[in-house]
């Protein structure tokens, strides 16, 4: 009987396919351990190489901006002056037009013999204190149109920045020269057209009149530059409503170039009530104005404040005893 083979346990196939199972398994274990660090090295090197060139880009965007603001801001500039040049020239403009437009009326504000004149007018002489007796008053107590009875005179000053910047000097004129036909008063007072006081410590007070307060006054007044909003309302119903008093002889002084307040009317009735008639019909307080064209240099679409003071101011001092005058010129 033929003896059957046995059975090996582990064939030659099944050896090899182990090697080689092994030897793969060998085999990438090598190639992983290789490569690894060379392709993190790339990347490495990628990122960098990407974040130089977003730094360069950076740095080249910051350069263009630097140098659009360098040349936004010499626009600007550019601008500016040429906006301050035009502003000059229509102020030149201005001043010719009225020049050639309007009368040559107007008499030299600070003329000494209009000063000595009105002190002629407003005092007697001993000379004719004699003559006449020394309870003589003048008939015509008027110069240049303007009442000059009174004993007390109150400035209601627009201290807006229209006024302060283009009509100062003329406001300091005219301020003068008003004084100058009031030789002496018993008392003076200055507010601005929001009843702010140029003296706070004479608030609700007069001021003395003397020739040291005078001049104090005057020097306040150069570089007198509180808010204002371009309305005398305020001012005006405070100087009546604080100093109205039944024996004083008192006059009010608007100095201003715009009314921007919603109504004229509403204006004027409200000082008809407080600066009511006496039983004779005259008012309790005079209201004088002076008006500074300052808004007629600018366009005429532009000049509706300038107008409306005017109208105001004509429509006030007429039915409140007094006198509107005009200037011809700011300057």
């Amino acid at each position: 009987m033929r003896q059957r083979r046995g059975i090996e346990e582990f064939t030659l196939s099944f050896l090899d396919v182990i090697c080689c199972g092994f030897g793969a398994v060998i085999l990438l274990l090598m190639i992983t351990k290789t490569m690894q660090p060379q392709i993190i090295e790339a990347a490495s090197v990628n990122l960098e190489g990407r974040i130089a060139a977003l730094q360069e880009q950076l740095f080249t965007l910051r350069g263009e901006t630097h140098i659009l603001n360098r040349d936004l801001n010499a626009k600007h500039e550019q601008l500016s002056n040429e906006e301050a040049a035009i502003a000059l020239l229509r102020g030149k403009l201005a001043s010719v037009r009225s020049q050639h437009e309007t009368l040559n009326i107007q008499a030299d504000s600070n003329d000494v013999v209009t000063s000595q004149l009105a002190i002629a007018r407003q005092q007697l002489s001993d000379e004719m204190k004699r003559l006449l007796g020394s309870q003589y008053q003048s008939k015509n107590q008027m110069i240049g149109g303007i009442p000059v009875d009174s004993e007390y005179i109150i400035f209601v000053i627009d201290t807006s920045g229209s006024m302060y910047s283009y009509a100062w000097d003329r406001v300091l004129e005219e301020f003068e020269a008003t004084l100058s036909i009031y030789p002496e008063v018993k008392g003076i007072q200055v507010m601005n057209d929001m009843g702010n006081y140029m003296f706070s410590r004479y608030r609700g007070q007069w001021i003395p009149d003397t020739p040291g307060r005078r001049r104090v006054i005057m020097d306040r007044l150069r570089t007198w530059n509180v808010f204002s909003n371009s309305s005398p309302v305020e001012g005006i119903t405070a100087a009546i409503s604080t100093f109205y008093a039944s024996d004083k002889k008192i006059s009010v002084y608007v100095f201003g170039d715009e009314f921007t307040g919603q109504s004229i009317q509403q204006v004027v009735d409200t000082v008809d009530r407080i600066n009511r008639e006496d039983e004779f019909g005259n008012r309790l307080v005079r209201i004088h104005a002076v008006g500074f064209p300052v808004q007629f240099s600018r366009q005429p679409h532009l000049q509706t404040t300038g107008i409306r003071f005017a109208t105001l101011m004509r429509e006030l001092t007429f039915r409140n005893g007094g006198t509107f005058v005009g200037l011809n010129d700011y300057r």
